[in-house]
């Protein structure tokens, strides 16, 4: 690229061929350029909303997993066979008192 400068009286740049066709290829590759960039950054935040939906789900799955460990104790299943549906073992009486809960509705199992 030549630029030439007057350095006496002031400065006036001069542009040759080659220099203008270098800044217009560069230009035109500068607008090229952003359609890709704005899709990196866009797939970015996608990106970052999925881990955070990832996290939420790993909680999730992590309270389901204690929940199933949970069910599969026997003692825990009887206390939800007698609160939650009433029953009893052989030879036990149940006596019902009243709704056990305000509302009237099932107990919450």
């Amino acid at each position: 690229m030549t630029v030439r400068a007057e350095a006496a009286t002031g400065t006036r740049v001069r542009l040759t061929g080659r220099a203008a066709f270098l800044i217009a290829a560069v230009t035109l590759l500068a607008l090229l350029a952003v359609g890709p960039a704005r899709a990196y950054l866009s797939q970015r935040g996608q990106i970052r909303d999925l881990q955070r939906q990832v996290q939420v789900l790993e909680g999730s799955n992590a309270t389901l997993q204690r929940q199933v460990t949970r069910l599969h104790d026997p003692v825990e299943l009887e206390r939800l066979a007698r609160q939650c549906l009433g029953m009893v073992r052989p030879g036990e009486t149940a006596f019902v008192i009243g709704p056990p809960t305000a509302d009237g509705g099932p107990a919450d199992c």
